[in-house]
Formats: C-alpha cells, structure tokens, sequence
C-alpha cells in the first residue's frame, strides 16, 4: 500500500464526511444552525442561540482532527488488513460516536491486527475465531484488568460485526459464545464521618468548589471539568450537561445550598475571560490527572488516605445519600445518567434497610437463645396451613399441568 496513506483517503477525509459545499471549519452562523439540525437527535440542548451552536459545531470539527490524525498514524503501520481499520474508524465517525470511542477502537484493533500480523496472517480475510480468542487469552495473561479484557472484548466483536456486514470475513468468525463475566462489586460510598471529615479540610476557593460540586450533584469529573459558566443556573441551583460523558444523553443535575455558596465564592474569583469553570494553567480546562490530584492532597489532609476512595467515590456516596433520605430509583436514574434501572439499582443494595432490620431481628433472637421456640411455632403454624390448604381442594379438580 502507499505509504502516505492516500490510498485510505486520508487527506480528504473531511471533505468527503461533510456535505459538498460545506467548509470543515464551520465558518458562517447558516452552517451552525444546519450542523445543529443534522445531530439535534444526538445533542440535548434546545437552545438557538448562537454560542451554543457554534460550540457544538466546533466540538464536531475537533472530532474530525481526531478521526484525521488517527488515520495518519494508522497510514504509518505495517498492519495486516489497516485499511479495513480505516474505514471502521471513518464508519464510526459517521454514526457520531465520541472520540474517546474512536481512540479506543484504533488501540485495540491496531493490537489485535498486529497480533494476527505475528500469528502469520497477512491478510484481515485470514482471521478465524481462534484467533480473536487467542488475542483475548494474550490481554488476559498480561495482566490486564478485567474490564479492560472486557472492553476490548467488545470493541472487537463491533470491529468484526462491521467486517462480516461488508462482506470481508464470513459469520462463523464471530464469536458469539465469547463473553467475560464480570464481578458483581458494590459501589463504593464514603462513610459518613469521612464526608464530615473531607468538607471540614481548609482549601482553595477552586478546589472546595469542585468537591462539593462533584458531592452533591453526582456528575462525572469528566462531565465536570468540561462544564462551561453558561451551563451553570445558581439561582436555580442547577447544571445543564448537554451531552453527558459515557452515554450522551443529556440530563439536568441540581445542586445544594454549600455547594452553591462554594460555587459563587469561585465564580467571583476566576478569570471572566474563561468559560470552563475549573482551569489550569494558561486558562486551559483542568485535566483529569490533576483533578485526582487536587483529592489526593485533600485526602491527606483529611487523614483519610489508607481509605482506598476515589473520585468516582464522591458520585457513589451522593448516590447513596439520596436512596438513604428517600428518593425514588427512577429519579435517582434520571440525575445519574444511567440509561438502565439496574445499574442504579445497584445502590439499593447498599441502602437496604429493610434487609438490614430483619437480620437485626432474627440475631436478636437466636442471641436470646428463643430460636428453638419459634422454630416449633413455625412448625405448627405451617402444619395447620397445609391442612387448611388441602381441605379447601376437597372436592375440586386438580388444575391442569402446564
């Protein structure tokens, strides 16, 4: 193949993704409004106004540079069957997945092709089952993390399912049977006194702002670090997240009366040049590493390092703090995000204070030493209700079999 990746259309890659006519850069409010009708199903806001347009129309054009740089470096690689990569790559671009997706998709199958490239196959039509369940075993005896076999299990199998939809590699390459269960973990909340603990630690306005933000909204840090001040209603005491991180589904998240103060006391303090909320140097979005950070120090200072939380604990505990005070699974869905009841369903395992009270109950009475009493109780009561259930059939037909 040629070197310079011509042959994959690399260079005129965003050309042909867009319209004829249309400019890649997105120049002209008239081209906004048409970028905003053709994904309105994909972002949430019902906004027309300009700014917020031209933003999502921007956003798109980072994507695009992605997708192009992607595609440059894959031009780069000896890979058996790249070119089929490229236009999976260019096919999910199409379908609007997130660039976050289409990163993954190139790691794992640039891997996997590299794999087939050892195993002999010069060719992406030479693959067989085996070798996909040969790659998987190779994730797994490196060590990886279940979920990380997991997910480029799955990003496999859609690679694969595109190939046998073109017609490149027959049906019985898929996997079908191939699945890794993965454990049933709990979430993992902070104790209560550990929450007292970590809002009572002195800090900077920025950073007291962005833990409690993070604690009584549930929003994902990522979410977070890309809210802008326009998202932000304080008299309402609520965010705006347009395109939420995992799923892109749009939800409105609300926020409590210390939050709000913290927020304000930032909102007075930061550069009005900036529309992120939490920025770094130069005015730049605050990245994820140095979020982490930021509650690490904070952490120490609460003397709970040997505690084993996380950001991500912060959402499980307001998860939790709300099931605890009464609210609805359903609602508790909708704030989250979560596209399944099961998954918010989840938290109800660990807030389940009917369960609780029953085994109260019960070891209440085996450490009173009545168990062999209410044992003969039981014993008697069920006696007396198979008799009454099998006089109540005297005379009756039986019910068919089913």
């Amino acid at each position: 193949m040629d070197p310079s990746g011509e042959d994959f259309g690399i260079h005129s890659y965003s050309e042909t993704f867009y319209p004829p006519g249309l400019s890649n850069h997105f120049q002209g409010l008239p081209l906004y409004e048409e970028f905003y009708e053709r994904n309105s199903s994909e972002y949430p806001c019902q906004s027309s106004n300009p700014e917020t347009l031209k933003n999502l129309a921007d956003h798109r054009t980072q994507e695009v540079k992605v997708v192009d740089r992607l595609l440059k470096k894959l031009s780069k690689e000896d890979l058996p069957g790249k070119e089929h990569l490229a236009e999976y790559l260019r096919h999910q671009h199409r379908r609007n997945c997130r660039t976050s997706t289409l990163r993954n998709s190139h790691k794992t199958v640039e891997y996997f092709l590299k794999f087939l490239g050892k195993e002999g196959k010069l060719r992406a039509e030479d693959m067989t089952r085996w070798d996909m369940e040969g790659f998987i075993e190779q994730e797994q005896d490196r060590g990886l993390k279940l979920s990380t076999v997991r997910t480029r299990l799955a990003t496999l199998k859609a690679f694969v399912r595109f190939l046998i939809e073109k017609g490149i590699v027959a049906d019985d390459v898929f996997p079908w049977k191939m699945k890794i269960k993965p454990p049933d973990l709990l979430p993992r909340a902070m104790d209560p006194d550990d929450v007292d603990r970590l809002l009572s630690v002195k800090a900077t306005t920025r950073n007291r702002a962005m833990i409690l933000l993070l604690l009584r909204t549930g929003i994902r840090i990522g979410e977070l670090l890309n809210t802008k001040v326009g998202d932000i209603n304080l008299k309402e005491r609520k965010i705006m997240i347009y395109e939420g991180l995992k799923n892109r589904k749009g939800r409105v998240v609300y926020f409590s009366d210390d939050a709000r103060d913290a927020l304000r006391s930032w909102l007075n303090k930061k550069d009005p040049k900036t529309q992120v909320i939490f920025y770094g140097p130069k005015g730049r979005p605050l990245s994820y590493p140095a979020a982490r950070m930021v509650f690490v120090k904070y952490l120490k200072k609460a003397g709970l390092s040997n505690k084993g939380y996380t950001l991500h604990c912060l959402r499980h505990t307001y998860a939790t703090e709300l099931l605890n005070a009464g609210m609805r699974l359903e609602c508790l869905e909708t704030l989250l995000g979560h596209t399944s009841l099961e998954v918010t369903r989840r938290y109800a395992r660990l807030t389940d204070k009917t369960r609780e009270k029953q085994y109260f109950n019960a070891m209440k009475i085996i450490e009173g030493g009545e168990t062999d009493e209410h044992h003969r109780r039981d014993r008697e009561l069920q006696t007396v209700s198979e008799k009454t259930e099998l006089f109540s059939l005297d005379g009756e037909e039986l019910p068919e079999q089913p």
